[in-house]
């Protein structure tokens, strides 16, 4: 390799590093894009700062190097990742919620996405154990009631409980009150997915409270991008039989899309419903 290709090898791995800092993880298909390199040179690189020291590898990408399965980025690092991804699953999932239905909402960044499409739906009563959720909610209601003097038509339950990193409340204060409710449909969003581990999050008080919103729901939702099969966080908290529905985008490649579809009682890939 010549001095100049040496030069542009450090300089994207200076570039990545940056991003996992900054972001708090970094997915491969995401540097191929930003970088126009091919997969084999990001993860090749990703090799070389793991080596390092510097990141962590994980299913798909990289994260800090302190940073494990039991470790849960800060809501406005996961929001940066696959956010067209979120958006056109938002959509999608949107088309589900019929109105005058009562539906819970978990946290998580494509929740909150989801949030936003729901807003003109007529007479509905939300459930949320996420703050960023709620605040959608409350901020529509405070300018439907400035604009035409009457407040928004959701109604939001918020459960109370413990704040996460991820700003979602869990913890037994959540649990009870998710425990005492009934819902439609669960949107529910995830860490991680996969055939041998189900649904699963870096934390494991949320885990028990994701539990317990799964079992107040007549269907169950999972609204996760492409990224999140395979990945597996540190608590497991329920088995891909369990869920209705998982609303995904179309970066899955073909040979996960036969597994998921394999596994799951209905997939539902954004921009390619029926």
């Amino acid at each position: 390799m010549s001095d100049h290709q040496n030069l542009l090898a450090e300089q994207r791995r200076a570039l990545i590093l940056d991003e996992v800092r900054r972001r708090g993880g970094v997915r491969v298909n995401e540097l191929t894009r930003r970088l126009n390199v091919s997969d084999m040179t990001i993860r090749r690189d990703l090799d070389v700062l793991a080596r390092q020291g510097a990141v962590a590898k994980v299913h798909g990408g990289a994260v800090p190097v302190a940073e494990t399965s039991s470790h849960e980025p800060g809501f406005e690092a996961k929001s940066a990742l696959e956010l067209g991804a979120k958006e056109e699953i938002a959509r999608a999932a949107a088309r589900m919620v019929a109105p005058g239905s009562a539906i819970a909402l978990s946290g998580g960044t494509t929740t909150f996405a989801l949030a936003g499409q729901l807003l003109d739906v007529p007479d509905l009563t939300v459930v949320t154990n996420s703050v960023r959720v709620a605040d959608v909610f409350h901020t529509a209601q405070q300018v439907a009631a400035a604009r035409e003097g009457r407040r928004g038509t959701a109604t939001v339950v918020l459960t109370g409980g413990v704040r996460t990193p991820s700003d979602s409340l869990v913890g037994p204060v959540a649990d009870q009150a998710i425990g005492s409710l009934h819902f439609d449909v669960l949107f529910l969003g995830v860490h991680g997915i996969s055939v041998e581990a189900g649904l699963s999050t870096p934390n494991l008080a949320e885990a028990e409270t994701n539990r317990r919103l799964m079992r107040s729901a007549r269907r169950v939702v999972v609204v996760a991008d492409h990224t999140k099969w395979g990945t597996v966080g540190l608590g497991s908290f329920g088995r891909l039989d369990e869920v209705d529905t998982v609303v995904t985008d179309g970066g899955l490649s073909d040979e996960t899309r036969a597994e998921m579809a394999e596994h799951l009682p209905g997939l539902v890939v954004a921009g390619e419903e029926e």
